[in-house]
């Protein structure tokens, strides 16, 4: 239980950082093209707690559902394919929901999926390298 605690603890920290450089550095001045689908600079910060609410329950089950289907097999691996699940599951079916119900510009869409792929990677593996000894 301590080793999952920690565990979600990383992963918290590893995905907020890795979303503020996505979206919060690297896909802003594209974002800033169309405000009209986001929420303006004073109202968005009023609505930081939520994101990071968001942020805590998403590596809580990121963490357990990892370690409910921990098999014996190297960690590198194990780690990239449940990065890749879950980026498909977490990433891709949600920008696609977006772009299908908001009028996104499909090179947004595009780079938010690619960029989370990356991401989604790296927590794929930070959860795998802080669980291997459990293998």
């Amino acid at each position: 239980m301590k080793k999952m605690g920690l565990t979600v603890i990383v992963v918290f920290l590893v995905l907020t950082v890795l979303n503020f450089v996505i979206h919060g550095v690297l896909l802003q001045p594209l974002y800033q093209q169309t405000p009209q689908l986001l929420r303006a600079g004073q109202d968005a910060q009023q609505h930081t707690l939520f994101m990071l609410l968001g942020f805590l329950i998403f590596s809580i089950a990121f963490v357990w559902i990892y370690a409910r289907g921990l098999e014996a097999r190297p960690w590198p691996g194990q780690g990239l394919r449940y990065g890749l699940a879950m980026w498909l599951v977490a990433s891709v079916s949600r920008y696609l929901i977006y772009f299908a119900i908001q009028p996104w510009p499909g090179t947004v869409v595009a780079l938010q999926i690619g960029l989370e792929l990356v991401m989604m990677l790296v927590v794929g593996l930070t959860v795998a390298a802080l669980h291997r000894k459990s293998a």
